[in-house]
């Protein structure tokens, strides 16, 4: 059987931390940000690590087991 090919877009917008879990970013943070209050903008800066449910097809698109 072939390998499983990873998913670019996937590749680019999640990283593993050391522990095995997934890291990602936060949404609504790349334009239209006039109306988004200072404090909005900033806790949307920080990553964060994606929920339980998620975990698995993240880690289909990623080609792990």
């Amino acid at each position: 059987m072939p390998k499983m090919k990873t998913n670019s877009g996937s590749k680019k917008r999640f990283s593993l931390t050391g522990t095995g879990k997934i890291k990602r970013k936060h949404a609504y943070k790349s334009h239209i940000l006039t109306k988004k209050s200072t404090k909005r903008k900033r806790n949307l800066t920080y990553s964060t690590i994606v929920s339980k449910p998620d975990e698995k097809n993240i880690k289909l698109l990623l080609a792990m087991k």
